[in-house]
C-alpha cells in the first residue's frame, strides 16, 4: 500500500472533528456556535484561504448559525453541517461554469499563467476532455522560449488524439495563434486551444505578449491556468492576470498535491472568475468539470457520487456490465469475471481516489490509501497463470496447483493464497446480493 494524496485533507479533518463535537450535543447553545465557528476559521485560514474571504465567509455562518431554525431544531448539528455546505458551494462558486464555445467555429481557448503551472498538459487535457464531447481540437503552442515547450506539446497532442501547430521559434507568438487559427479553419477543427508562454513571476513582458495573443485571436475563452499548491499566491496572479489581460475562468491543476486548498476556496471569490475545469493527476484523463457542490462534498466528507457514476459511465463497457449482471443473477462469477472487473475499475483511476467518492469512506483510512500498482500487476501475473478450467473453478486449485500457479507468475504460494481468499470474499458478497441491487449495479 502506498499513501494516496488527499485534496484538503488537513481541512476535511478538522471540519469533521467540529461537526464531530456538535453532534455530541443536545440543543446548541451561543456559545457552542461560536466555539465551532472559531474552529472553522482556524481550519480555513490553515488552509491557506484568503483572510478577507474566511472573515466574510464565518460571518455569514454565524448569522444563519444563530437563526431560530438551528437553535430551535431537534438536530442542531445537521442543521449547522447544511448550512456550512451551503456557503462553501457560493464560497466555490456556485454552480458549475460550463466552457463556452458559441458562435461561428473555430471557437479558440486561450490559456495564460506563470511558467510551472501545468499549463501545456492542462491544454492536452483540456483538448482530449473536448475530442470526448464530440469536438476536432488543434492545439497551438506559442511558447518560442522554454526550451522543447513546443515538442512537448505536440508529444502531448499525439497521445490525446488531437491536432497541434506551431512555427519557428523566430515567429512572434501571436503571429503564431493567428496562423493556427487559419491552419484550423482550412482542416475543419471547430476548437484552437492555444498554449502561451509563462514566465516564473509576474511581467510587463509576459502581460503584454499575452494581450497581443488576445487582441489577434478573439478567444471565446480567456483561461488562467494556476497552480493549487501556490496558495493565496494564486490569487494574487489572477487578479493581475484579470486587470491586464482579462481572464473568463480559471483551471485549476495539482489539486491532488498536499497543498492546503487555500486556491481553490479563495479564487473565486476574490476574482470573482469561476473555476471552470480542476485536474487532479498526472493522465491526460485527469481533468474535470468544476463542481462546486460536489467539491464542498467531498471537503465535508459527504462523498462525491455524481462525479463516481460519470467516471463509471466513460469508463465501463456497457456490454460487459450487462453480460456481468446475467452472471451476477445466475450466480455465476469466475476469476476471469474478477480480472475483468479490476480492469474496469483500474481505468476510473486509483482506488483510494474512487473510494473518496462514496459517501461516508472519508472517515475511514481506507480511503486516503491506495493499492500498489505493482500488486495490480501480481493479481494479473497469478490469474493468468492458471488454467482455463482454474480460473472458472477455484474451488479445485489445491496446494500442487498453488505451487504451480506461484513458480509460473513469479510469486509466492502466500500470493496466490491471498488472492483466492480475496476472491472467494467477493463472490459471496456479490452473491448476497439481492436481484434489486444488481439490477442497479447496471448502468443506465
Amino acid at each position: 500500500m502506498v499513501r494516496n494524496k488527499v485534496e484538503f485533507e488537513g481541512l476535511s479533518a478538522r471540519l469533521a472533528g467540529v461537526f464531530k463535537r456538535l453532534r455530541g450535543k443536545g440543543k446548541l447553545s451561543e456559545k457552542d456556535v461560536d466555539e465551532a465557528l472559531r474552529e472553522v476559521r482556524l481550519s480555513l485560514l490553515e488552509a491557506d484561504v484568503n483572510f478577507k474571504v474566511v472573515k466574510e465567509f464565518v460571518a455569514v455562518l454565524k448569522e444563519k448559525c444563530l437563526g431560530a431554525r438551528v437553535l430551535e431544531s431537534l438536530t442542531p448539528a445537521q442543521q449547522v453541517i447544511k448550512i456550512v455546505n451551503e456557503e462553501l458551494v457560493e464560497l466555490l462558486g456556485g454552480k458549475a461554469k460550463q466552457i463556452d464555445l458559441s458562435g461561428n467555429p473555430p471557437a479558440v481557448v486561450a490559456l495564460f499563467g506563470l511558467q510551472g503551472s501545468g499549463k501545456t498538459t492542462a491544454a492536452a487535457k483540456l483538448g482530449l476532455l473536448l475530442k470526448k464531447s464530440g469536438r476536432r481540437v488543434l492545439l497551438v503552442s506559442t511558447d518560442i522560449y522554454r526550451p522543447a515547450a513546443q515538442k512537448q506539446l505536440q508529444v502531448l497532442a499525439e497521445r490525446a488524439g488531437v491536432g497541434f501547430f506551431t512555427m519557428s521559434a523566430d515567429t512572434a507568438p501571436d503571429v503564431i495563434a493567428w496562423k493556427g487559427i487559419e491552419k484550423a479553419v482550412s482542416s475543419a477543427q471547430d476548437v484552437v486551444i492555444v498554449d502561451t508562454a509563462g514566465r516564473t513571476q509576474l511581467d510587463q513582458a509576459m502581460m503584454e505578449e499575452a494581450r497581443k495573443i488576445k487582441q489577434a485571436t478573439a478567444p471565446r475563452e480567456s483561461m488562467l491556468v494556476v497552480d493549487a499548491m501556490t496558495g493565496q499566491e494564486a490569487c494574487k496572479v489572477a487578479e493581475a492576470f484579470d486587470r491586464t489581460v482579462g481572464i473568463t475562468g480559471v483551471i485549476l491543476t495539482k489539486i491532488d498535491s498536499d497543498a492546503r486548498g487555500g486556491a481553490a476556496l479563495s479564487i473565486a471569490k476574490v476574482t470573482g472568475r469561476p473555476v471552470k475545469f480542476a485536474s487532479r493527476g498526472e493522465k491526460l484523463e485527469d481533468l474535470e468539470v468544476f463542481h462546486p457542490d460536489r467539491m464542498a462534498s467531498r471537503i465535508l466528507g459527504m462523498g462525491d457520487v455524481l462525479t463516481l457514476i460519470e467516471k463509471a459511465e466513460e469508463t465501463f463497457d456497457q456490454k460487459k456490465a450487462e453480460e456481468m449482471e446475467r452472471k451476477l443473477r445466475r450466480k455465476e462469477f469466475t476469476l476471469e469475471d474478477f480480472l475483468d472487473q479490476m480492469k474496469e475499475v483500474k481505468k476510473m483511476g486509483s482506488f483510494g481516489d474512487i473510494l473518496k467518492m462514496v459517501p461516508g469512506m472519508g472517515k475511514f483510512k481506507l480511503a486516503d490509501v491506495d493499492v500498489d500498482p505493482k500488486e495490480w500487476g501480481r493479481i494479473e501475473a497469478v490469474i493468468k497463470s492458471m488454467t482455463p478450467l482454474e480460473r472458472r473453478r477455484p474451488e479445485i486449485i489445491d496446494g500442487s496447483r498453488k505451487k504451480r500457479i506461484a513458480r509460473g507468475s513469479g510469486t509466492q504460494v502466500q500470493d496466490v493464497n491471498r488472492l483466492v481468499k480475496q476472491f472467494f470474499q467477493a463472490r459471496r458478497m456479490l452473491f448476497a446480493m439481492s436481484p434489486e441491487k444488481i439490477g442497479k449495479m447496471r448502468l443506465p
